[in-house]
């Protein structure tokens, strides 16, 4: 694990600083007080402090997701989550009131870490944290890019990060913690918040009985970060998409839908839209900056 991460890192249990150890052929992160953490032979680091109380995506669920994110149809959010983080790191540089010579960029709920990778292939001098709660995701995200680590970890806990350590903090489809996310972001930092616009997915979510965007998502977004953040830009983002029969099914495995949806059921549907289907991906970005 690349040690300018590592230095990042704190102990989920007392909050001391991590350093990487060998025991044998296996490696950990230990802290001063000798709580261990063991390194996954996939490369991901398991830093929850206790039980999770849920074990995220499937991985039926994240392979669907790795399945359709690598035909780039979602290349349109990692495109403009690297404009943004390009924008956030020179408003940091500008400030210079960083935490040390490289920036830190945190994808907190980050799936297989395909956005994660196209932030740091924007930014050559940074590193990367994955965290999720899924396993199986978690085993993809720690071979996303060479600069990016990954650790499972619960965003609603608190986070294994120093304070302060954060130049960038990405959060796409993602629960929200605004406390923690304050507490691990750097002053000068820039939070990422990537979520559904009304009118994602709108052909299939009536035609094939998906779960619907909620019309206030927007006000809990801003309920959930508003004290500890000030949000300084909003866009939406577009593309349209020309599917097949099984991209839609792919589509529909990677998300939420996926747990409550009946298989036959959906898989008739599908058949009955013909092809091509057309999908707008829309959602919404918004740069968030701390109070």
């Amino acid at each position: 694990m690349d040690p300018r991460i590592v230095d990042r890192l704190r102990c989920p249990v007392c909050t001391e600083p991590l350093a990487e150890v060998t025991v044998g052929t296996a490696r950990a992160l230990r802290c001063s007080r000798r709580h261990s953490f063991d390194v996954a032979r996939q490369g991901y680091v398991n830093l929850l402090a206790g039980r999770a109380p849920h074990v995220g995506d499937t991985a039926e669920m994240v392979a669907a997701r790795a399945d359709f994110l690598a035909a780039g149809h979602y290349d349109v959010i990692s495109a403009a989550l690297s404009r943004a983080a390009v924008d956030a790191a020179d408003r940091r540089a500008e400030a210079q009131d960083g935490v040390g010579a490289y920036p830190l960029v945190v994808d907190a709920g980050a799936g297989t870490g395909r956005h994660l990778a196209a932030v740091l292939a924007a930014l050559p001098d940074a590193v990367g944290l994955a965290l999720d709660v899924a396993k199986p995701a978690l085993r993809r995200a720690a071979r996303a890019h060479p600069r990016a680590a990954a650790a499972l970890a619960d965003t609603w806990q608190r986070l294994p990060l120093a304070d302060r350590s954060t130049a960038v903090l990405l959060n796409a489809f993602a629960p929200r913690n605004g406390a923690e996310f304050r507490r691990v972001l750097d002053p000068a930092g820039t939070l990422l918040v990537v979520t559904p616009a009304e009118d994602h997915l709108a052909e299939l979510v009536g035609t094939l009985d998906l779960l619907r965007v909620d019309p206030a998502k927007a006000d809990r977004v801003s309920d959930s970060l508003g004290g500890h953040f000030t949000e300084a830009a909003s866009e939406v983002h577009r593309r349209a998409l020309a599917l097949t029969g099984p991209e839609v099914a792919t589509l529909v495995g990677m998300g939420p839908s996926a747990w409550h949806t009946d298989p036959a059921g959906l898989a008739a549907r599908i058949t009955a839209l013909g092809e091509p289907v057309r999908v707008t991906v829309a959602v919404r970005l918004g740069t968030w900056l701390p109070r």
